[in-house]
C-alpha cells in the first residue's frame, strides 16, 4: 500500500520515500508518493526519482496496481530501477501537475454551471471536457461562459472532507458522474467542497485550494454525443 501525498496536500512537489518493490512490469512501487495515479478521469503525474548516488530515473505515468491502493511508478523505457528498501525522492512534474489542478477544479464549475447528470469527462492540461445527459436542451454559449468565469473569478475556497460509506448512501444526490463511481470499500469517501455551497461532490482528484487560481476559461468544441449526450469542453486561457 502507498499512502497517497497529494490527497491531503495537493501543492507537495516532492517527497521522501523508500522502494517497496517492482512489479512484473517493471514498475517501481513506493511506500508513500506525490505522484497522482489515473483515475477519475485525471491523467497521472509524470516527473523523475531520485536516487541516493544523485542519479535519476524518468517516470512517464503513474497508475494504481490491481490492489487499488498501491501505486505504481512506470519509468520511460531503457530506464533502470532501484533496488528493495533503497531511498529514493519523488519529483513531480509541478507545471503540468498545477495545470491538471486548475482544469480538474474548472471542470467541477462546469458541472455546476450545467446542473445534468455528468456521463463520462477527462482532464487535460489545456483542454477538459464533460458529457452531460441533457436530452434536447440547448446550451447557451455566452450565457455558459460568463457563468463559468463568474465562478472562477469569484475566488471561492475549494476543500475536501470525508464521509462515511454509509453516509454516501444516504446522500445519493452528490455523485454526479454516471460512468465513474466513486471508491468505496475503505469505509471512507472523499468529497471536495467549492465555497460554503457552491458545489459537493467525491472526487479523489487533485485541486487548487481557491477558484481564482483557475485563470479565464474559454469554450472549446460543443458537439452531439448520441441522442442525448452533449459533449462540452472548455480551455484554460494561459
Amino acid at each position: 500500500m502507498t499512502t497517497p501525498l497529494f490527497r491531503d496536500d495537493a501543492y507537495l512537489r516532492t517527497c521522501e520515500a523508500k522502494v517497496i518493490g517492482v512489479n512484473d512490469r517493471g514498475g517501481i512501487l513506493l511506500d508513500r508518493s506525490v505522484f497522482y495515479a489515473t483515475g477519475g478521469g485525471q491523467p497521472g503525474d509524470c516527473g523523475y526519482l531520485e536516487l541516493e548516488d544523485g542519479s535519476q530515473i524518468e517516470i512517464a505515468t503513474t497508475v494504481y496496481d490491481d490492489d487499488k491502493t498501491t501505486i505504481v511508478h512506470v519509468p520511460n523505457a531503457d530506464q533502470g530501477v532501484p533496488p528493495d528498501g533503497s531511498s529514493v525522492t519523488a519529483h513531480i512534474d509541478w507545471t503540468r501537475r498545477y495545470r491538471l489542478m486548475r482544469m480538474h477544479t474548472a471542470l467541477h464549475l462546469l458541472s455546476v454551471a450545467l446542473p445534468y447528470p455528468v456521463t463520462g469527462g477527462q482532464v487535460g492540461e489545456s483542454e477538459g471536457r464533460l458529457d452531460f445527459d441533457m436530452g434536447s436542451e440547448a446550451i447557451d454559449k455566452d450565457t455558459l461562459l460568463e457563468t463559468l468565469n463568474n465562478l472562477a473569478g469569484s475566488d471561492h475556497t475549494v476543500t475536501s472532507e470525508w464521509i462515511t460509506d454509509a453516509e454516501l448512501d444516504a446522500n445519493p444526490g452528490l455523485v454526479k458522474t454516471m460512468s465513474v463511481k466513486p471508491p468505496r470499500g475503505s469505509g471512507a469517501v472523499r468529497l471536495v467542497r467549492i465555497g460554503a455551497d457552491i458545489d459537493l461532490q467525491p472526487c479523489g482528484g487533485t485541486h487548487v485550494s481557491r477558484t481564482s487560481e483557475i485563470g479565464q476559461l474559454a469554450l472549446g468544441k460543443i458537439e452531439n454525443k448520441g441522442k442525448q449526450n452533449r459533449r462540452v469542453r472548455i480551455r484554460l486561457m494561459d
